[in-house]
């Protein structure tokens, strides 16, 4: 994420902020260049009340391209789902952002009617409901808006790592599979490194939760759950390469540069050529920041905040994905 200031007083500013702090000046998200605009003409998203997006719209009573993409959310009448809703709808603006900064394509429904980008986002408090992704179409439990309910279901499922913002960014590489593998070439190396997406998924999934994950499996996978099933190695994978792109961004916008402890040890557990561009280029920043956040969060009494390790085929993976991003 960028670094934003006040065009009014020149207070530091943040991308879900509507107003600025310090003077009141109206703020709003222009969604054609991804700027938080200072004092803008164009109208406010028709979700502002309900929800506080701050997206701005193209015309009056619109919704802005980022709520647009939302096809189903809790009515009215239910409190609680619209409150989990603004908190869903927080998290996909972030990534709508991050999709625009990395250049990615994003065709809605009205361009693509059978598999444009959707959202359906269903509170299982009323119904059931599965997080998943089908043709475009990416549907998401509400529930996970609540951090109770989220930590209770990490616990449960041993993961390290679970948010509402790395869901949307799992189950939207899903969504880019197809479009990042169109050529023959993209798709043929993204098997031999992942898997063959076709293999039958019901029978993984049966096997996975019967079983677990194999041992071992950190030396290929970035995570157990990445061991499941190729597509979701696939997706596992891409969003890591979303973590760790827009944290690196903010980092940068901030300022924040770690080059590790005095003495510069080695950060990597196995040889990376940082001189080879890309992502790999990227991971002396990677992980001298990451090290770094760890170390505070164990002096603070915390978990890391980074509970994962790279090995050099997860490397090979996070690099493939971001290089295709990059070419798209």
């Amino acid at each position: 994420m960028r670094a934003f200031t006040c065009g009014v007083c020149g207070q530091l500013i943040f991308f879900e902020n509507s107003a600025c702090l310090r003077c009141g000046t109206k703020l709003g998200v222009r969604w054609s260049d991804r700027e938080l605009v200072t004092k803008p003409v164009e109208p406010p998203c028709a979700n502002r009340d309900a929800i506080g997006c701050n997206g701005l719209a193209a015309a009056p009573g619109e919704l802005c391209f980022a709520c647009a993409l939302t096809r189903t959310r809790p009515s009215d009448a239910d409190a609680h789902g619209m409150k989990q809703w603004a908190e869903a709808e927080r998290a996909k603006r972030r990534l709508v952002f991050e999709l625009g900064e990395l250049g990615l394509p994003i065709p809605t429904r009205l361009q693509d009617p059978e598999h444009g980008l959707t959202f359906d986002l269903l509170s299982s408090a009323t119904q059931l409901v599965t997080t998943g992704h089908a043709d475009g179409l990416i549907t998401l439990d509400l529930a996970e808006s609540d951090d109770d309910q989220r930590e209770k279901r990490r616990v449960e499922m041993g993961e390290p790592y679970r948010t509402l913002l790395g869901h949307m960014r799992h189950e939207i590489g899903h969504f880019y599979f197809p479009i990042l593998t169109r050529n023959e070439e993209a798709l043929t190396a993204a098997r031999r490194l992942f898997g063959d997406e076709r293999e039958d998924y019901q029978e993984a999934l049966d096997r996975h939760y019967a079983d677990g994950p194999p041992a071992g499996w950190a030396r290929e996978h970035v995570s157990a759950y990445a061991t499941m099933h190729p597509s979701e190695d696939w997706a596992e994978t891409f969003a890591h390469v979303l973590h760790l792109r827009d944290t690196l961004q903010t980092a940068a916008a901030y300022g924040v540069r770690v080059d590790g402890p005095a003495g510069r040890p080695d950060l990597h557990a196995e040889p990376v050529d940082a001189g080879a561009g890309g992502l790999r280029g990227m991971l002396d920043d990677w992980l001298g920041l990451t090290y770094a956040l760890n170390a505070v969060n164990r002096s603070l009494g915390f978990d890391d905040l980074y509970p994962f390790v790279l090995s050099g085929p997860v490397i090979d993976k996070l690099a493939f994905v971001d290089g295709l991003i990059a070419r798209s």
